[in-house]
């Protein structure tokens, strides 16, 4: 599916231009697209941003900045949401008051996203294959089934992603439960 996407092949290819040793483009851009073929659907989802995180103990905060600029260069078409996995901790802190150990791996930080379903991400290697991070599996994104990953969100915080992203409404084939 990802590979037959132009568009999103094209993205891969300006973040793997960036030299990152751990990345990957995740969440809503690979839900999306899954979800919509499996909907049969003849238009795909707009992309709202590209996620794109990646893993780098030595990288500050402001690199993930310079990163996004690159990209929005690169492809101004989207908008590019860059993070550092290492770093997310500091961000918890600082922004939600939330005291979190640091993460190890960028498959860690993948598995704490706030649904089982959203918990992938693919980033793509020199010789042009795919890679996949899926810490919890494929099982719910190919199910069509949402559930709440409450590894680091709240089932507040993923009842109001659900309701705001509009799940049920873009993709009436899902199973949500809402815990």
């Amino acid at each position: 599916m990802v590979a037959a996407s132009d568009e999103l092949m094209a993205a891969l290819r300006a973040v793997r231009s960036l030299g990152l040793r751990s990345w990957c483009i995740g969440a809503g851009a690979i839900r999306s697209l899954v979800w919509d073929i499996l909907h049969g659907f003849d238009r795909r989802s707009a992309v709202e941003d590209l996620d794109v995180v990646y893993f780098d103990a030595k990288a500050g905060p402001e690199h993930d900045a310079g990163l996004e600029n690159r990209l929005h260069a690169a492809m101004p078409g989207f908008r590019w949401e860059v993070t550092n996995q290492a770093g997310v901790h500091r961000w918890l802190a600082g922004a939600l008051g939330q005291v979190v150990p640091p993460l190890a791996s960028l498959e860690e930080g993948v598995a704490t996203w706030p649904e089982f379903a959203t918990c992938v991400g693919v980033w793509l290697n020199e010789d042009e294959s795919l890679g996949v991070v899926a810490p919890h599996g494929l099982d719910d994104l190919f199910a069509l089934r949402v559930r709440h990953n409450p590894l680091r969100a709240s089932l507040a915080t993923y009842r109001q992603r659900v309701a705001a992203k509009r799940f049920g409404e873009r993709w009436p084939r899902l199973s949500i439960e809402m815990g």
